[in-house]
């Protein structure tokens, strides 16, 4: 199976906790073999799925939205988006260099057209820019990819 990854980045201590048990839960427990994850690897629900997924002995593919696209993401995370970038089976780019809104959505668009089924860490809420959580949730479903979405009850961003 190839599941995809989108969610909010920037959540709180409990809401982060809670989220990690659910994409525990969300993944098969037996043939992890079979498993693939593909993400974008930013930090939150992108990298800890893609964690989860390579402890459990799964593939990992990593969707590059821009070249420029990991200079955007803080420095804190930075180690770890190149140890998993390092572990990636696979990597695929959309060919843009600047890590701006259109990169985003083209990163999101490639993501979907690589999985079987999508997990959305989403509040349900529309997308605060353009390539964000909500619009990638939306490019799953117009493409027929199965969406499940997590969202701890009474969390918020």
């Amino acid at each position: 199976m190839r599941i995809g990854i989108t969610g909010h980045r920037g959540l709180t201590a409990k809401t982060e906790t809670q989220v990690r048990q659910l994409l525990e839960d969300a993944l098969p427990k037996r043939e992890s073999a079979n498993l693939t994850v593909v993400s974008c690897i930013a930090d939150g629900p992108d990298s800890w799925l893609a964690e989860i997924a390579l402890k459990r002995g799964g593939r990992l593919e990593v969707i590059v939205p821009a070249d420029e696209y990991r200079d955007g993401l803080p420095e804190w995370h930075h180690p770890v988006y190149d140890r998993l970038f390092d572990s990636a089976a696979a990597v695929h780019r959309t060919g843009h260099v600047e890590s701006d809104e259109p990169a985003h959505l083209a990163g999101g668009e490639l993501l979907v057209h690589h999985v079987d089924k999508l997990l959305a860490v989403w509040d349900g809420l529309p997308a605060r820019g353009q390539g964000g959580t909500a619009d990638v949730v939306a490019l799953a479903r117009r493409h027929g990819v199965l969406v499940e979405v997590i969202w701890p009850e009474g969390a918020r961003r």
